[in-house]
């Protein structure tokens, strides 16, 4: 059930991609970067499309960020799109309002995130770096510091976001199809919603699976 669940959720993945190249300790999902005292110059605020260890990543600054204060963040994670924007759209325009800093970046593997096509690895090391470059520009709040993501990007909210508990502090799923956590780390609250009509992603196989597990 769940091979047919995860082949309906996603895109066709090039049939050349077997595995994942290990990077660091990537590889059980882990991540190093954590919120510190900025040491660099900050984008000024709006949104940005940059360029980060040669990857493409979204990010949206509000006017609230400065290196000085605390500030809420998300890392926003795409579904099937395999494009930053489809994790950063439905997000941004409460950024502003809310003061909160966002990142979206892009899965490296057509539209799949690492662990669907061979286990944590290249992703996960690129989220790693991207987040650390963020860290070091602004003074990031711990307690505020959430993972998001939509179908795909929400499975691999809940899979990074169990494995890495003790940085990411509220893990948001919006219908999501499985989660592959490796060790879990912390105990961060969990936010589920699925539509009751998906046809992609039914709920009853998904979300009303997942959700006893959360709780347990």
């Amino acid at each position: 059930m769940l091979l047919a669940v995860l082949t309906a959720g996603c895109e066709a993945v090039d049939d050349a991609v077997a595995s994942l190249p290990v990077i660091g300790s990537s590889a059980d999902g882990r991540v190093d970067a954590r919120p510190g005292t900025p040491v660099a110059e900050p984008p000024a605020p709006g949104r940005h499309e940059l360029e980060i260890g040669g990857h493409r990543v979204l990010l949206y600054v509000p006017t609230t960020a400065t290196p000085e204060r605390l500030s809420p963040f998300a890392l926003l994670l795409h579904g099937a799109s395999g494009q930053a924007e489809g994790g950063f759209r439905m997000w941004a325009p409460f950024a502003e309002g809310s003061g909160t800093i966002l990142l979206a970046p892009e899965s490296q593997h057509g539209g799949a995130w690492d662990v669907m096509v061979g286990g944590f690895g290249s992703d996960v090391a690129m989220i790693d770096e991207e987040l650390a470059w963020v860290f070091e520009r602004f003074r990031v709040d711990p307690r505020r510091l959430a993972i998001g993501g939509f179908s795909n990007g929400a499975s691999y909210a809940l899979s990074l976001g169990l494995t890495n508990g003790d940085l990411f502090s509220h893990v948001v799923a919006m219908s999501p199809g499985f989660m592959v956590p490796g060790e879990l780390h912390g105990r961060p609250p969990v936010f589920v919603s699925h539509g009751l009509r998906d046809r992609v992603l039914p709920i009853a196989e998904t979300s009303r699976e997942l959700v006893p597990q959360l709780r347990r």
